[in-house]
């Protein structure tokens, strides 16, 4: 899915994408805008009850404490304060509040793991 960031130029001047398109990947801090305001302390993932019920910091859903979202996205352009990417995990008027160039020395050394439901979950996402 392609998405276009629209970022504020009351917040964001526009020389502070000056060299982003060196990039391949970003990493977008957005909010949960419409996320209910309270955080549920355990749930079935997705509601699902195949899936074990797990507390939210050990999952991705959006009612959560602080009400922030972080996705990692392919950059595909840069055209002043719009940026264009694809695998943005946010929905259409999220308010983006950070964007920062991925690093991959910033990415996990070693081996990923993680539960099987969540690779279920994630099977067709984008």
């Amino acid at each position: 899915m392609v998405s276009r960031i629209k970022l504020d130029p009351a917040v964001f001047d526009p020389s502070a994408t000056s060299g982003l398109d060196d990039y391949s990947h970003i990493e977008v801090i957005f909010a949960f805008h419409l996320a209910q305001r309270t955080c549920i302390a355990t749930q079935h993932p997705r509601g699902n009850t195949d899936w074990p019920r797990t507390g939210i910091l050990a999952q991705r859903a959006p009612n959560r404490p602080n009400h922030l979202g972080v996705s990692v996205c392919t950059l595909t352009a840069v055209d002043g304060l719009t940026l264009t990417v694809h695998g943005l995990d946010a929905i259409d008027e999220s308010p983006v509040l950070d964007v920062k160039p991925y690093l991959p020395e910033f990415a996990p050394r070693g081996a990923v793991r993680g539960p099987a439901w969540s690779s279920e979950l994630m099977r067709n996402y984008f």
